[in-house]
């Protein structure tokens, strides 16, 4: 019974790295695309840690209301 089990376990693992093995990446064929932006993207400007700490106060007071 044990010897079966261990032949299953090494046909299952032995399959699996045979499928595994085609599954590595390629060098690709077509060349890599860049972006000719001019213009930078907007991103807005990064909260302040005053904003921050009245934010989590806020989230913290709801949650706390029960207001969810």
């Amino acid at each position: 019974m044990i010897t079966k089990a261990l032949i299953s376990v090494a046909i299952a693992v032995g399959a699996a790295i045979g499928v595994a093995a085609p599954a590595m990446a390629d060098e690709p064929d077509a060349p890599v695309t860049t972006c000719n932006c001019d213009q930078p993207v907007n991103k807005p400007p990064a909260p302040s840690p005053q904003q921050m700490n009245q934010a989590i106060r806020e989230a913290l007071a709801t949650l706390e209301a029960g207001e969810v």
